[in-house]
């Protein structure tokens, strides 16, 4: 299968359906009872809503996210107090004070660094201070007084505590502190940190040594080696303790027994009524069976469907190129698509506020309507506003909402002549947003907190639609190979390189281009055709003329005419170059498609017959063929580039009459029509007879008007006559 049958298959029309409902229904809520969605203060115009089956009330997911942050955040850090740290410590301060008395003793005997104290966790610096007290025994302490301040300090310190954090790492004032089966809460900074113990023996060891500086930095030293944390952060227990405290937080605010009355008709929706109906939607959804679950999801395949109904119907009847290309019609499904997952997405975002009109409705009406037309985006924006309801549990309010607001989007970009212009469509986007939650907000006497929160989140759509339309574009034409009206209004700036080499090398085609190009926009018009993409078609037409434009009368401004000198066939070469060159030129400066089939179908496979009769003339009929005389074609295959043939053919034609009158131009358009239906030129273009009729009024017009009879003005011949130099 080439490209060309996978364009038009009618498998892979359905097969991209199924897929897109398929991938719509995915979206939709999962395994709740589907019923219109309710809001508050508006009114139930049902009968009585009774309860089915006994149910919790349900609390909103965002007061239970509330309050269990409210628990937890009540959870103190945990702490484990480890009771076997002080025996510890004690035995290592036994062991090394026997050690520092063995190393004191050799210092009796030895030098100093002839002793090896490493073991006891103190330098040579301070070994050499614990020396020099154990040596001199005027000082006012010795070395035992020394050992006693240290068990001493120890018992102290740990009667407090000492803990593995600092204060600065806990985030609360008060800890929580496991002792066994007890657990207690204690303010952090009752207890030692390292850097408040460190203070402590600071104080300590310098009042106690008599401020001695030197003596206090050795008895730091070895307090240091020996002292650990008895009091330790547990994160694991911390975690589970905030996991209990919100598993703790009740889910429900009450129960609603079977055959009770959950709201009768014509109340009005309060806050309380309205979590006993979500409550009562989700537990039915929670009981069904598999057969149930069967049931609901083809009930939501049809409902998608029925949705895509009128769309396609549309696009069938009156959109039939749009419907037979399938990359077309897969472009309205990522649209779609793309809409429907902004929708899922904000249904699944719990915050306070509803976030609905951050769905990007517009988006859709505005892209569809730059790249098909008005009456798409239109039929469109209702098919993907209907199902962004859907997804958000038919909310009705949602669905008119966005209908008016993507409405309104369509309307901004119809007509539209630069990229600039999408950015006027916020006013109008956000006017349609706004008028509509005025309206659904009073009629639910709505507070203005949630007028003015849903006004926020509608203008943030309005800014964002726009943006995103503008950068959208530019990939959906790339993409997906299609032209739109804002390239076309581009490609008519007479600054762009083509236009302005016509201009400057080919001034006479320039000229002529831009008399076919009114002619044609004008007859487009009457015809249903697309006026400025006929117009841009004329433009470009004959741009290969700029290779060689003395090739061709119009620009030939010396009256010298090259065709002369030169044989019958190298003069159809030279003027067939122009199409085939005209081709290259477009394709290396990149003009869409649409554009470029203009270029050989303005002569189609028309005989080149000034130069088919000369060369009769040279060779005899029998030694010329015809069909060496012909444009290479194709024909014209649409009502835009067979107007262009046509309008080619008077233009060119009625310039070189000497004296056109309105009956010569009306017979000479007539004959030139009749050649051309003759050849079988216009077989391929859906053109009608009504609409030749009517083309042909359009041209005689435009072109009688131009070539009309003017007043001869005072000396106007002595004026044509006489030279400047006489």
């Amino acid at each position: 299968m080439d490209l060309r049958q996978v364009k038009k298959s009618r498998r892979i029309k359905i097969l991209l359906f199924i897929i897109t409902v398929i991938l719509i229904v995915l979206m939709f809520p999962q395994g709740e009872s589907i019923d219109s969605e309710v809001g508050v203060n508006s009114i139930w115009i049902k009968d009585d809503l009774i309860a089915s089956q006994t149910f919790e009330i349900l609390k909103d997911p965002i007061v239970i996210e509330k309050e269990r942050l409210i628990a937890t955040n009540k959870i103190y850090p945990i702490f484990i107090k480890d009771n076997l740290i002080l025996e510890q410590v004690l035995d290592a301060l036994e062991t090394n004070n026997g050690k520092l008395s063995e190393c004191l003793k050799l210092s009796l005997k030895y030098t100093e660094s002839q002793i090896s104290c490493n073991d006891i966790g103190i330098s040579p610096k301070s070994l050499s201070v614990f020396i020099e007290i154990n040596n001199n025994e005027d000082q006012n302490y010795s070395i035992k007084q020394i050992f006693s301040f240290y068990r001493a300090e120890v018992k102290k310190i740990y009667r407090r505590g000492f803990i593995n954090q600092l204060y600065s790492q806990i985030d609360k004032d008060t800890i929580s502190i496991r002792d066994g089966k007890f657990e207690v809460k204690q303010l952090k900074e009752g207890l030692y940190d390292a850097d408040a113990l460190s203070t402590y023996l600071d104080q300590r060891i310098f009042n106690y040594f008599n401020k001695n500086t030197h003596i206090k930095n050795a008895v730091k030293e070895y307090f240091s080696f020996i002292l650990k944390p008895n009091i330790l952060f547990s994160k694991g227990s911390t975690k589970e303790a905030k996991k209990i405290a919100a598993e703790n937080i009740p889910i429900n605010i009450g129960i609603v027994n079977e055959n009770e009355r959950i709201v009768a008709k014509h109340d009005r929706i309060t806050p309380e009524i309205k979590s006993k109906i979500d409550s009562y939607r989700i537990a039915k959804g929670s009981t069904i069976t598999t057969l149930d679950a069967i049931l609901q999801n083809l009930g939501k395949f049809m409902h998608i469907s029925l949705l895509f109904m009128p769309l396609i119907i549309y696009l069938y009847l009156f959109r039939k190129k749009v419907f037979s290309d399938n990359l077309k019609l897969l472009l309205i499904s990522i649209i779609i698509l793309f809409v429907s997952f902004s929708a899922f997405l904000v249904s699944h975002i719990e915050v306070e506020k509803s976030l609905e009109f951050l769905i990007l409705v517009p988006v859709a009406s505005m892209l569809l309507t730059i790249v098909f037309d008005s009456r798409i985006g239109f039929y469109a924006t209702v098919v993907v506003a209907l199902t962004v309801a859907g997804i958000r549990g038919n909310d009705y309010i949602l669905a008119a909402t966005n209908i008016v607001a993507g409405g309104l989007a369509a309307y901004t970009v119809r007509d539209i002549k630069n990229r600039n212009q999408i950015f006027h469509s916020f006013l109008y986007i956000l006017l349609g947003y706004i008028l509509s939650i005025l309206a659904f907000g009073f009629e639910r006497f709505d507070s203005w907190d949630v007028i003015l929160i849903s006004s926020a989140y509608a203008a943030s759509n309005a800014i964002i639609s726009p943006a995103l339309t503008f950068g959208l574009i530019i990939f959906v034409e790339k993409i997906f190979g299609i032209t739109t009206e804002l390239t076309l209004f581009e490609l008519t700036d007479f600054n762009s390189p083509l236009l302005k080499d016509l201009a400057n090398y080919a001034p006479g085609t320039f000229a002529h281009s831009m008399t076919i190009g009114s002619m044609v926009e004008n007859a487009a018009l009457k015809i249903n055709a697309n006026p400025i993409l006929a117009r841009v078609g004329a433009y470009y037409h004959d741009i290969g003329k700029t290779i060689k434009p003395e090739g061709f009368i119009e620009n030939q401004l010396n009256n010298i005419n090259i065709h002369e000198n030169i044989l019958p066939k190298e003069s159809v070469e030279l003027i067939r170059e122009h199409v085939i060159g005209g081709i290259e030129l477009a394709k290396k400066y990149k003009l869409p498609p649409e554009i470029i089939n203009f270029i050989p179908m303005h002569h189609g496979t028309m005989v080149i017959k000034y130069f088919y009769e000369k060369a009769i003339e040279i060779y005899g009929a029998e030694n010329v063929k015809e069909d060496d005389y012909r444009y290479p074609g194709p024909k014209p295959n649409t009502r835009e580039t067979a107007l262009l043939m046509l309008a080619d053919a008077c233009e060119s034609a009625i310039r070189s009459m000497d004296e056109p009158t309105p009956e010569k131009i009306e017979n000479y358009v007539n004959n030139l029509f009749k050649i051309r239906i003759q050849d079988g030129q216009l077989e391929d273009s859906p053109l009608t007879f009504r609409d030749i009729h009517k083309i042909k009024e359009s041209f005689n017009g435009i072109l009688i008007s131009q070539h009309h009879k003017r007043i001869r003005y005072p000396k106007q011949e002595e004026l044509e006559n006489k030279s400047t130099n006489d």
